[in-house]
């Protein structure tokens, strides 16, 4: 009977910790550009840096890379581990800026569960009227306590290549 129970503990504690899709704004998954070893461990994962790619699912022509840790070890396999909130973010222009709908400053572009349970990355875009910038910051918040830990990217929005038309102002897509 104990072999049954204990086999039933490991299934319950492999299907917990299957990796699971991220909370996102939109459906898609960030694209991993690639992962590099931090520190090496023994027989188990090896903590590392991952580097990943979103699009802005509300601004066409805008790409944010950020560069997350991800931990190793058995709780990092098994999904348990609580990753850091060192979180750093790039966003630039690699086309023609439109804008897909309005927006409100402050939206969520992307966010993933950084926990187990109660800690979670966000990525948030807002925009510079003054000066027709956007404005990415990447932070971490948790139920309790949040994190201070912050990076933040700007885009100037700048005609693309032979593009004849003007250049669309983000003030003028803001909720």
């Amino acid at each position: 009977m104990s072999k049954l129970l204990a086999a039933a503990l490991v299934a319950a504690l492999v299907s917990l910790s299957a990796p699971r899709p991220p909370a996102r704004a939109d459906s898609l998954d960030p694209d991993l550009i690639f992962r590099k070893s931090t520190t090496f461990k023994f027989l188990t994962p090896n903590d590392k840096l991952a580097v990943y790619g979103i699009d802005d699912p509300v601004v066409e022509g805008v790409a944010c890379h950020y560069t997350t840790p991800e931990k190793g070890g058995v709780s990092g396999a098994l999904g348990l581990a609580e990753q850091t909130s060192d979180i750093s973010l790039a966003c630039r222009q690699y086309g023609p800026v439109k804008f897909r709908e309005k927006f409100s400053q402050g939206d969520i572009v992307f966010s993933e569960r950084r926990s187990f349970f109660f800690k979670k990355m966000q990525i948030v875009r807002g925009c510079d009227t003054k000066r027709n910038i956007l404005v990415y910051m990447t932070y971490s918040d948790k139920l309790i306590e949040g994190s201070p830990k912050n990076s933040t990217s700007t885009v100037p929005i700048q005609p693309w290549g032979n593009d004849a038309d003007p250049v669309q102002k983000c003030a003028d897509f803001l909720r």
